[in-house]
């Protein structure tokens, strides 16, 4: 049985909400889409709590939750970069704090960019990494954790040639990466209150996400 509760994370002496749902085993990070932390991605956390992991997400959007695009545009230009990095790595290291051995990433569109930053930047840390439709430029080649990708063959927001070109590069490095593809389904498929939400498609990632945690952590 997992119970979820709202905590607060210390960083740089501000306060900053993160949700918790603890189930008992492994830790996972979950890192939000530039929405913020709505509903979707507590549930989702409580989801994987269920199958028994420690789930601890931070609010990049200081509480703030955009329901159209243009509201999460504005959102991420108003956004502090460096600022949101620092409650990425506070959470990470609570997270450590309270699971022992290595943690994994989960992280939708922008937060999947994070999740690789902090792949690189912690690679020793990190068991198992996964990446629903989104990309960044790291150093992969610090990267020691697996890694498993979700993405649409033609999404507008990640264009597949930058996909190909990632997953190209975890090739020369060495990085363990599986890449799964989802036919003609939008950014954002896996969130049910999207208009993109794609239940077949969504379920199937799940259970290979789900499989894939409790095989590398």
């Amino acid at each position: 049985m997992s119970n979820s509760s709202e905590i607060k994370l210390n960083v740089n002496d501000k306060q900053v909400n993160a949700y918790l749902a603890n189930g008992g085993g492994a830790g996972i990070l979950l890192l939000h889409a530039w929405w913020g932390l709505k509903p979707f991605f507590k549930q989702f956390c409580d989801r994987l709590a269920a199958q028994g992991f420690t789930v601890l997400a931070p609010d990049m959007r200081d509480g703030q939750i955009a329901t159209t695009i243009d509201e999460a545009k504005a959102l991420m230009e108003k956004s502090n970069g460096e600022f949101v990095g620092d409650v990425v790595l506070a959470a990470k290291e609570h997270l450590r704090g309270m699971v022992a051995g290595k943690i994994g990433l989960v992280g939708f569109s922008m937060g999947a960019g994070w999740a690789l930053i902090v792949a690189a930047a912690e690679g020793e840390q990190i068991g198992a990494t996964v990446l629903f439709y989104g990309n960044e430029y790291a150093d992969y080649e610090k990267i020691t954790s697996k890694v498993m990708g979700h993405y649409s063959d033609n999404d507008e927001w990640e264009p597949n040639e930058y996909v190909e070109k990632t997953f190209a590069a975890f090739k020369t490095a060495n990085v363990d990466a599986t890449l799964h593809i989802y036919p003609g389904v939008a950014h954002w498929f896996m969130e049910e209150d999207r208009p993109e939400y794609d239940s077949a498609a969504a379920q199937l990632a799940w259970t290979r996400t789900v499989e894939f945690l409790k095989k590398n952590l």
